[in-house]
């Protein structure tokens, strides 16, 4: 379960907050929060809480990522998209045009202090989170399994082992960073430590590029991985599966791979949490004079007893034969609803039998038609 805070609570918003309300709101808190405006020992819990602003300002100011937000929460944001696709295309400049702040947002991805990639090579950023949906069938998501999925990503480049340049081939100092790999970036009160855009963070220019890779570091490849799917999973369930996702570059924790489930429609059961329904047709016979009946459950047939005058639409439960649970808490049930068959295609002799028996049948034989004819005489008596 998300422990993250209500993106609207962060910016003291409500939820029909306008677009003009939700830039309002960030901007006053960014200001207030910036860590280059508080004490040195309260900076590293201003980043915390400037980092939150603008992750929750970069989700809200974004239609499709609000609607998702409004609809899923946290968890359908974090299904979606990457920790990096979350800030990409947010409109910070705008925000602080006039103030002189405008270029410094422009690359709130590029390497600020403030989301944790200040003073680490941009070259080390974290691979990607990458997607992949697997369809399951209903007795595989009851009971579990182990899927092989094939994917692909990106790698580590074999022939410079991820460093992007030629082997045998040396860097040089990179001349606007002076080799440490940041540039400051001033303005009024603001004074932010930037990841340089020259050398990417490195503090070093390649100056012959690897032939392989061409100087990303990564070759992308295809790659089998066993995936284990826990029982009782359901359609829209997802796993996180860390550190499959894409190699980073230059060195950059890998990203996580998240596995979407889809359960498939099934030609008998429907299912209901970890319950699941079954209608079982029985012959008019059987109905009226009871007997056993073949029942299919997840894990092959079961015999179950028809009590006699069971009426069409009665639901007997069958303990135990539903789905696991998820989390490990026991097992659904199978519920049996009665469907009571009319025969068709009677020979003469059948027709002749039927009839003699409805001439034989009193009131008593039929106790709900007789309770409906009784109603309706009151009522239009």
């Amino acid at each position: 379960m998300s422990t993250k805070r209500d993106y609207y609570e962060i910016l003291s918003l409500s939820k029909d907050a306008s677009s003009d309300d939700i830039k309002k709101a960030y901007r006053n808190k960014a200001l207030k929060s910036h860590p280059d405006r508080v004490p040195p020992e309260k900076k590293k819990e201003a980043e915390e809480e400037f980092k939150e602003i603008s992750e929750a300002y970069a989700v809200l100011s974004d239609d499709k990522k609000k609607a998702i937000y409004d609809q899923y929460g946290h968890a359908g944001v974090d299904q979606k998209y990457s920790s990096e696709d979350i800030f990409r295309g947010a409109d910070f400049s705008s925000i602080f045009s006039g103030s002189g702040f405008g270029g410094i947002f422009e690359d709130i991805l590029g390497g600020f202090d403030i989301f944790g990639q200040g003073g680490r090579s941009a070259r080390g950023r974290r691979g990607r989170d990458l997607q992949y949906e697997v369809d399951v069938t209903l007795e595989e998501a009851a009971e579990g399994l182990e899927k092989k999925v094939t994917i692909g990503r990106y790698e580590p480049c074999d022939t410079c082992s991820g460093s992007g340049a030629k082997p045998g081939s040396k860097k040089k100092a990179c001349a606007k960073c002076e080799g440490r790999g940041q540039v400051m970036m001033s303005s009024g009160f603001f004074s932010i430590a930037q990841t340089c855009p020259e050398c990417r963070g490195e503090g070093k220019i390649i100056t012959q590029y690897c032939p392989s890779c061409k100087g990303d570091g990564r070759t992308k490849i295809t790659r089998n991985i066993d995936v284990r799917i826990p029982p009782g999973v359901d359609t829209g369930s997802h796993l996180r599966i860390r550190g499959e996702g894409e190699a980073g570059r230059g060195g950059g924790e890998r990203g996580d791979l998240y596995v979407l489930i889809n359960v498939k429609e099934h030609e008998i059961f429907k299912r209901h949490n970890n319950d699941i329904i079954c209608d079982v047709p029985v012959s008019f016979s059987m109905a009226a004079l009871g007997g056993e009946v073949d029942v299919p459950t997840l894990n092959g047939n079961v015999k179950m007893k028809v009590p006699a005058g069971t009426q069409g639409g009665k639901v007997f439960r069958v303990k135990g034969r539903g789905v696991k649970d998820v989390h490990g808490y026991g097992r659904g049930d199978e519920f049996v609803r009665i469907v009571v068959e009319t025969p068709t295609n009677l020979t003469r002799e059948q027709k002749r039998l039927l009839q003699q028996l409805a001439d034989a049948n009193g009131a008593d034989t039929y106790p709900l038609s007789k309770l409906f004819m009784d109603k309706v005489k009151r009522i239009f008596k």
